[in-house]
């Protein structure tokens, strides 16, 4: 699972192959984890275990 990115304690990341799934990444903090569609418009997927505050900070990458 290659990282794309580190930002303010957030890694973002993606597997190489999963199956017939729209482009996406997935991103995690401590023990929170998430999934970002990437296409065909970028919107949360989901984001679980997240404070209120990372996902306020989440939406606005």
């Amino acid at each position: 699972m290659p990282t794309i990115l580190f930002v303010r304690g957030f890694r973002f990341f993606f597997w190489s192959n999963e199956n017939n799934e729209p482009i996406h990444i997935h991103v995690e903090k401590g023990d929170a984890e998430g999934k970002v569609w990437l296409s065909p418009r970028i919107r949360i997927a989901y984001l679980h275990g997240f404070t209120t505050k990372e996902k306020k900070i989440l939406s606005t990458f």
